[in-house]
């Protein structure tokens, strides 16, 4: 199937975003943003992740007598979690080829583009109200000689102003929050050509059990989000020709690295523990959710 063209280079500058009040406070919280958790991890080889980590920890890194070396095996244990993460979901994205584009939303400094780019040789075009953000991955691009095919932009997700049908495959990795689904989703399902995938992994509150929690609260006030019911994911999806093919509850798996970051005395920032309390107590999941466009 042939991939209509996105223009790379054009005459005019490209849009300002266009944000709220609200959108506007997010890209000020992310310009200034320069947390060692995102940071120090993605010094190890270049890709910065700014979403957690899943599978099973190696504990023997707190066993480590130096206290340099230590330090150093907690970052690399870490980043080896979320680098996990980001090829979980980029292995959802489809059958890719090299020709085909994708679109990740809230790309932050950049690291899932670039995973996607080096396990399919897809060109992909990241998203971002933060400026800083955009400008430090497409420096980050350069530096690993993927800057042909691996592009970021100072956009709003919500209203890119890239072709219509132009995309193979799109994601939000734990970028969700910041939005609203049906805006999301709507601009999603424009993008994605017929039989289009869309992924997601994120943060939701499980609404079984009535209302958002306290640690759900803390964990929006920390943030500066608004974390949606689950509930409310499938059907803004149904509301906008994303029908979800796979769903799987990534909570279990995602309780090792908070675990171990809780450990991490160089790179805790305050909100470990409540994390960890809400997904125990039930009423907070980590979902994957990929749905194909109709």
């Amino acid at each position: 199937m042939t991939t209509a063209p996105v223009a790379r280079k054009t005459s005019t500058p490209a849009p300002v975003p266009t944000q709220s009040t609200y959108q506007n406070r997010v890209a000020d919280y992310w310009n200034a943003e320069e947390n060692p958790v995102n940071l120090e991890l993605g010094k190890i080889d270049d890709l910065y992740h700014h979403h957690y980590g899943i599978g099973d920890a190696d504990w023997t890194v707190l066993d480590e007598p130096d206290p340099d070396l230590r330090k150093a095996r907690i970052t690399t244990e870490l980043h080896r979690l979320e680098h996990a993460q980001a090829e979980l979901l980029a292995g959802h994205l489809g059958p890719l080829t090299p020709a085909d584009r994708v679109f990740d939303a809230g790309c932050g400094r950049g690291g899932g583009s670039i995973v996607a780019n080096l396990r399919h040789g897809c060109h992909a075009d990241g998203v971002t109200i933060s400026a800083k953000q955009a400008d430090f991955a497409n420096e980050t691009a350069r530096r690993r000689q993927v800057d042909d095919k691996v592009r970021y932009h100072h956009r709003n997700m919500l209203d890119t102003g890239f072709a219509s049908g132009a995309y193979a495959a799109s994601w939000n990795n734990e970028s969700t929050m910041y939005v609203e689904l049906d805006l999301l989703f709507a601009e999603h399902a424009r993008l994605l050509r017929r039989g289009g995938r869309y992924v997601t992994i994120t943060g939701c509150y499980n609404d079984t059990y009535g209302r958002a929690s306290r640690e759900v609260s803390l964990i929006n006030a920390h943030y500066i989000c608004d974390i949606h019911p689950r509930s409310e994911y499938f059907k803004a999806m149904a509301r906008n020709r994303l029908v979800p093919a796979h769903v799987e509850d990534l909570t279990e798996a995602a309780i090792p690295y908070w675990e171990l970051r809780k450990q991490a005395d160089h790179l805790v920032t305050g909100i470990e523990d409540t994390f960890l309390d809400a997904y125990r107590n039930g009423s907070f999941q980590y979902l994957l959710i990929a749905a194909d466009r109709i």
